[in-house]
């Protein structure tokens, strides 16, 4: 056991978390924490705190529900960005195949940086407003 904290999964606020949550569950392919998942039997989906897990069981990211919450204008800074996720994928290919799939989770684009031969790159934001990046990189 290292002697260090470990990151335990990175928390994102939203209006409603189960949208938000579904947003990442779809675009990242993680699964609900057990008892996390929406309910089946018609009853109302009161979650105020979601986690999302990988396949090895890891949790990854967390949704809870905040009263209020500014949408941010981020490449502008009057409302600040309050989180930003970078997110690698392998080649170009797979940098296009993700952005259209993030668009069509609901993502919006917010800057188009594919002209940089060394590290091309999108910038999007989240439903809620929340940029991301998906970015060509080698992992590890």
């Amino acid at each position: 056991m290292s002697d260090h904290p470990a990151l335990m999964h990175t928390v994102v606020d939203a209006l409603e978390c189960r949208p938000l949550a579904e947003f990442y569950r779809e675009l990242l392919g993680l699964r609900y924490r057990p008892g996390d998942e929406p309910p089946t039997d018609g009853s109302p989906d009161d979650a105020d705190w979601l986690v999302l897990l990988d396949d090895a069981g890891r949790r990854v990211l967390a949704v809870q529900d905040v009263p209020s919450i500014k949408r941010p204008d981020w490449p502008e800074h009057s409302v600040p960005a309050q989180l930003h996720l970078d997110f690698a994928v392998p080649d170009v290919a797979a940098l296009e195949r993700h952005r259209r799939r993030a668009e069509e989770l609901g993502a919006t684009l917010l800057l188009d940086r594919t002209y940089d031969a060394e590290e091309p790159l999108y910038v999007l934001a989240d439903p809620t407003g929340h940029p991301f990046c998906l970015l060509v990189s080698a992992l590890g």
